[in-house]
């Protein structure tokens, strides 16, 4: 059956409506009762989190849309109203699910553990003396209640804020003011207790149960507490600006400004003071949203660090490293690969800080996309140009949500001598990569480290990803001339050991598909594994479709967004598609091609998205050794045989858990124990 035979609505899935999907999974993971309570805690804070981001970054575009009256339908067969329709009623299912889980099940697991989150009424007489000092002596000198009238104008609130709207009454006239939550403190508040119990109260209720004392001689008629979301995406004219670093630093200024898209308030409510506050705010009614508990969960982060309770956590473990003495001798012995986070992310780090210290080293060439708050590698970036080496750091400033402090490390580096590119006009450089280059016995020596992740210390410990290094040559070479692609003038071409984009990387995949339908026609052995985190991109999807049509098995392991429709027939009848969602996020990119017998395997920085093909300097690299192609081979299959965390999409477009069977798997528990067990060299 043809690709154009078949509606876009039956040959993809909206790529907005698979993120949610996705989302959901993290909900489930929420309420599964064999995750540790404080975990399923986090899966909460996690989920809300998520979703700010979406409605920030892809409702608001989707708003947009509509205020303009675009009406056309995009590549997934929707109209904008349509899709808005869409969200709207996966969010209204998933808003039910999940405050009738916080309040009901999570709640009562807490209560039973002695854990509790009061209401101020319900506190005893030393608990509210506690608050009310708290409260007098902290929380008052900071807050600001804002007035609205003829000479004050509605407070720019900036995305994500909360904030009580409170109608008040004096001599009959009407008056409404804001205050907002302050930032600066914690939004969770232990309170005295008693040795069993452990007791909080929130922030917000604590500015509740005293919000009289900001009016005095007023009567308080109304308070709602809400919480606004703003379009947060950076529209930035980047051939037309001289400095990019200061355009997007005026562009992240901005989005206090920006247009309100969303807002969530709690029940019940004043429909008066609600309508009053869109009017303010502007926005419209119907983008508001009534929730049957706190706008807010992600203070559930706060609750978890505030417990010592590691009965209630994932049991910790030591991620495995290999013995040393020094990082440029163990790459020297071979290439090698690091399996985040169940091996450690240290000999990235050393790579880092050798390099700094070593007399012999010359130059250091990096890119950085994510960098961890309190950065090991940026102090490593640091000394080395104080020692006088050649530092230079391609920062991506347009990282989204971590513009102002990519910005902040760009300022750092250049203070201490590093050459800061601040990356390229209408390209994000997603790619991560290392390169030092080193004196060794009258010789250069170039050192190269390659990643699926970002260089962050943070995420390494809880997101899987793969590292690579080697001191090959042809890998040196082509890093070299890919960093005088990104900081020079110098076209891009096909390189001996790398594939990139924006530049060919997508044709370079057809044609790795090409040649499996080729092997399967010829021999009946065509197959593909994937793995990645998003499947988005509607040219791959097809050649995937034309690849199942003729034959070749495909297996995909896709964590979030997934456009494609498995096992359609006459279309995708040989694709399946697994997500997981566990523990770690699921987020290295791994491609096996059958090769005719001859397996090969690739790693990349991209995903199977438009954006990554077209929009973003990425790379793809073919690993060669026997012994990390094996190794590479054990991760792909053990993730697929994983029952526990998986979820298996299928026909109907609905993600499902596989049957339980004799056996059950947890990939991720198999890995950490395999990797603390396994002789590393």
């Amino acid at each position: 059956m043809e690709n154009k035979l078949i509606a876009e609505k039956e040959r993809f899935i909206h790529r907005d409506l698979s993120w949610l999907s996705f989302n959901g999974r993290v909900l489930e993971e929420a309420s599964d009762i064999n995750n540790p309570l404080l975990e399923r805690v986090r899966f909460l804070a996690i989920y809300i989190n998520n979703l700010d981001e979406f409605l920030m970054v892809r409702y608001a575009g989707l708003k947009k849309l509509e205020d303009s009256q675009y009406n056309n339908e995009d590549k997934y067969g929707y109209y904008p109203g349509e899709l808005k329709t869409a969200i709207k009623e996966r969010l209204d299912l998933q808003f039910k699910k999940i405050y009738a889980l916080y309040k009901g099940d999570i709640t009562a697991e807490l209560n039973k553990r002695k854990i509790f989150i009061r209401q101020y009424p319900e506190l005893n007489e030393s608990q509210q003396k506690f608050c009310k000092k708290y409260f007098e002596k902290t929380v008052f000198p900071i807050t600001t209640p804002m007035a609205v009238d003829q000479g004050h104008p509605f407070p720019i609130l900036s995305s994500k804020t909360l904030a009580f709207a409170v109608s008040l009454e004096k001599a009959g006239q009407e008056y409404l003011s804001i205050i907002p939550v302050p930032k600066n403190i914690p939004r969770l508040i232990k309170i005295p207790s008693t040795k069993e119990e452990t007791c909080f109260i929130l922030l917000e209720e604590l500015l509740r149960s005293h919000i009289e004392t900001f009016f005095r001689g007023y009567k308080i008629t109304s308070a709602l507490f809400f919480k606004v979301i703003r379009d947060s995406e950076l529209e930035v004219e980047e051939e037309y600006t001289d400095d990019l670093l200061k355009a997007i630093e005026g562009e992240v200024k901005k989005r206090v400004l920006a247009k309100a898209v969303y807002l969530e308030s709690e029940k019940p409510f004043s429909k008066k003071l609600l309508a009053t506050l869109c009017e303010k705010i502007g926005i419209s009614e119907e983008e508001t949203r009534a929730v049957d508990g706190n706008p807010d969960l992600k203070f559930l982060f706060e609750l978890i660090p505030s417990l010592s309770k590691p009965d209630l956590l994932y049991k910790g473990f030591v991620a495995s490293k290999g013995e040393y003495e020094s990082i440029f001798e163990r790459i020297k012995e071979g290439d090698f690969l690091v399996a985040l986070p169940f091996e450690s992310f240290q000999p990235t780090v050393d790579l880092l800080k050798e390099a700094a210290k070593d007399p012999g080293v010359l130059a250091i060439k990096m890119t950085l996309y994510r960098v961890d708050e309190d950065s090991a590698i940026i102090n490593a970036l640091k000394e080395a140009a104080r020692r006088k080496k050649q530092v230079t750091v391609l920062v991506e400033i347009k990282a989204r949500f971590d513009e102002e402090r990519n910005i902040e490390w760009a300022k750092q580096l250049e203070v201490e001598g590093c050459h800061v590119i601040y990356g390229i006009p209408k390209i994000k450089i997603h790619s991560k990569i290392t390169l030092v280059v080193r004196k060794e016995e009258g010789r250069i020596a170039r050192y190269v480290h390659l990643s699926t992740g970002n260089y962050n210390e943070k995420t390494s410990r809880i997101y899987t990803d793969i590292g690579f290094f080697t001191c090959n040559e042809d890998f040196a070479r082509d890093i070299s001339d890919v960093f005088n692609v990104i900081t020079g003038y110098s076209v891009a071409g096909r390189w001996r050991k790398i594939v990139s984009a924006p530049n060919d990387l997508r044709q370079y995949f057809m044609e790795l598909l090409d040649k499996e339908i080729e092997y399967q026609k010829k021999y009946g052995n065509g197959a593909l594994f994937a793995k990645m985190n998003s499947l988005e991109d509607v040219r791959i999807i097809d050649k995937l479709y034309e690849a199942s049509r003729a034959g070749v098995s495909i297996k995909l392991i896709v964590r979030g967004i997934c456009c494609l429709v498995p096992g359609v027939p006459g279309l995708s009848d040989n694709i399946q598609v697994h997500s997981i969602v566990g523990r770690f996020l699921e987020h290295s990119r791994v491609f096996r091609l059958n090769n005719n017998g001859s397996p090969r395997f690739f790693l990349s920085s991209a995903d199977w998205m438009s954006r990554n093909f077209d929009r973003r300097i990425e790379l793809l690299f073919e690993v060669d050794k026997q012994d990390l192609k094996a190794e590479l081979a054990m991760l792909l299959d053990c993730q697929w045989r994983d029952t526990e965390k998986t979820r298996m999409l299928y026909l109907d477009k609905e993600y499902a858990r596989p049957e339980p069977g004799e056996i059950s798997f947890n990939s991720q528990e198999y890995l950490i124990k395999y990797f603390s067990k396994a002789q590393r060299p």
